[in-house]
């Protein structure tokens, strides 16, 4: 069995030394809205009764957004005039 979502998320927290406002802010990078409460429901224990799945539209919004605040944002591309 392999790493779930969840997992990932965790050590990327850790990784990073994420608290949960930091969490919030780089999920809002991506436009991206998201709770305390639902935070801290990803990293509760799996048989907790209040224990959510990490689903794969949110990890990838949290990556995108991790990104953005490590690399900063894209910078626009020129369009040559002919």
């Amino acid at each position: 069995m392999g790493l779930t979502n969840n997992d990932i998320f965790k050590k990327l927290r850790v990784a990073h030394k994420l608290r949960d406002e930091d969490i919030i802010k780089i999920c809002a990078l991506k436009d991206f809205k998201v709770t305390k409460g639902e935070i801290n429901a990803l990293f509760r224990n799996e048989n907790h009764p209040k224990f959510m799945p990490c689903g794969d539209q949110f990890l990838r919004n949290f990556l995108d957004g991790l990104i953005i605040h490590l690399r900063g944002p894209m910078p626009q591309k020129q369009i040559k005039k002919s």
